[in-house]
């Protein structure tokens, strides 16, 4: 990654006008409904000058969450290692004004040690990932996926002593199925601490999270930050018309490939277009109000390959409200697919 020098920054001052919060469960720390992940577009295959222009929009928009792992790229790593070059250029001043999370769960690096659940794996990520993001602390550090051969003791107990030593100051999980959660949760509280968060995959075409998880997580005060909440770019209206030779299917096929756009699919995101039509929103800004429709979502994680996409989607906020009438014809689009 070439980084170069780029104007100065100065965040728009009515940032905080554009944006809603939301507490995440039963916390005090409050997150903007629609939050930024640095998933996809934050590695060597987008320029440093593209990805700075993102995290303006997000913040001058009103989006103060961050959201990485170690291994997101490509390579892995990269990501943080682009975003602690972007804090040295433009966030160091507003440090307090932003929540940046990461993670570790997956394979980062060769051996017994770099992968999975271990307290030995989890506070060594850590470690690595705040020297190349160039940050003391992260707001929120996330187990990135359950790990059934290492006692939930061991990895829950790493996360209560990270946030304890200070390099956190909040603890989630990702991808833990009910079951796993309700134990990861009691595990926490157990030692008298609560746990922030729960990022699952949540989205029109994936409603997995409604049976059990939800309810888990509302009884127990801990919020749901939404990632996919436009199923990889499935629900933004790109494939409306087949695939545009920019468009994520065509050109990056890690996550969405040319044979997943099926005319079943097109079929179904065409109906889903014409309710957004009907309201005056793109399909995408009508995809986040719907996974935002049950406050237990504390928020949808979006990304983003251009700073407009980033406005489009802050601008669902202007139609937050869905009637019975379209939550049942969305029902009954998606039943039909």
């Amino acid at each position: 990654m070439s980084y170069q020098q780029y104007n100065p920054y100065t965040p728009a001052p009515d940032r905080y006008n554009k944006m809603i919060y939301r507490r995440s469960g039963r916390s005090g720390l409050k997150l903007p409904i629609i939050s930024l992940g640095l998933w996809h577009n934050f590695g060597d295959i987008t320029t440093f000058g593209v990805q700075q222009k993102i995290l303006r929009a997000a913040f001058d928009n009103g989006i103060t969450h961050f959201d990485l792992a170690n291994n997101y790229g490509p390579p892995a790593g990269e990501a943080e290692r682009n975003f602690g070059e972007h804090l040295k250029r433009d966030w160091r001043p507003y440090r307090d004004e932003l929540v940046i999370s990461t993670k570790a769960g997956f394979g980062m690096w060769r051996g017994p040690y770099g992968d999975h659940g271990s307290r030995k794996y989890l506070i060594a990520s850590l470690d690595q990932s705040l020297r190349r993001m160039n940050l003391e602390y992260v707001d929120i550090f996330y187990h990135h996926r359950p790990d059934d051969e290492t006692p939930i003791e061991e990895t829950m107990g790493a996360l209560y002593d990270i946030v304890k030593s200070g390099k956190a100051l909040y603890a989630g999980i990702s991808n833990y199925n009910p079951e796993q959660t309700k134990r990861a949760i009691r595990c926490m509280k157990e030692m008298g601490m609560h746990m922030l968060i729960h990022q699952p995959n949540y989205n029109m075409f994936n409603r997995s999270i409604e049976n059990g998880l939800t309810d888990v997580v509302a009884e127990e005060g801990v919020g749901i930050m939404a990632f996919a909440p436009l199923a990889g770019g499935r629900l933004t209206g790109r494939y409306l018309n087949g695939i545009p030779e920019d468009s994520r299917a065509s050109h990056d096929p890690r996550f969405l490939r040319a044979s997943d756009i099926s005319e079943e699919l097109l079929k179904t995101v065409r109906a889903l277009n014409a309710v957004a039509e009907r309201r005056g929103q793109t399909l995408a800004q009508l995809a986040l109000v719907w996974t935002l429709r049950d406050p237990v979502v504390t928020s949808a994680l979006i990304g983003a390959s251009k700073p407009e996409q980033v406005v489009e989607n802050v601008k669902a906020l202007e139609n937050m409200t869905l009637t019975e009438e379209e939550l049942n014809e969305i029902d009954t689009i998606l039943a039909n697919r």
